[in-house]
């Protein structure tokens, strides 16, 4: 029988599969802290918005997910999402390695882990190709990413 936070985990993405960022936001403590190479570290509402922005503007969108493992503190899962990033118009397969910390029943730590310069040559073309594995480039699009999370969140509290 797979453990309970097992179980959370399989909640979380299966909801990411319907696109329903409010059950993926419930499996967050409300002090959650999210972080992946594309926006950095987010906390608590930013984190939760980060999934509705995220789930709202999905184009041509699939996610699988396996590997799931967790105990009573801490859980993994690998997770693979198929979209078109809006920006370019171009199509990624973006492949995650997800790690969890627990509490109460809820996941109060998310990190994602993922290749930026695989992702960006998949998103950005030429220019990913050449540039996406530097610095300066992954800093670029960090902010580009968070500069679309404050506007998404700035007009959702309108």
């Amino acid at each position: 029988m797979p453990h309970p936070n097992a179980d959370l985990i399989a909640r979380f993405y299966t909801a990411f599969q319907q696109l329903d960022a409010e059950t993926m936001a419930a499996c967050y403590d409300d002090n959650v802290v999210f972080s992946d190479p594309a926006f950095g570290e987010l906390r608590g509402e930013a984190a939760r918005d980060m999934w509705r922005m995220l789930t709202a503007r999905a184009q041509d969108f699939s996610l699988t997910f396996g590997d799931v493992e967790a105990d009573d503190r801490s859980g993994r899962a690998h997770w693979v999402a198929r979209y078109v990033f809006t920006q370019s118009g171009r199509k990624v397969e973006n492949r995650i390695e997800a790690r969890f910390v627990f509490r109460d029943g809820r996941i109060v730590e998310h990190r994602d882990r993922f290749d930026v310069w695989r992702w960006s040559r998949q998103a950005l073309g030429f220019k990913g190709l050449l540039l996406g594995w530097t610095p300066f480039v992954q800093k670029a699009i960090q902010a580009q990413a968070n500069k679309g999370l404050q506007a998404f969140r700035a007009k959702r509290r309108a």
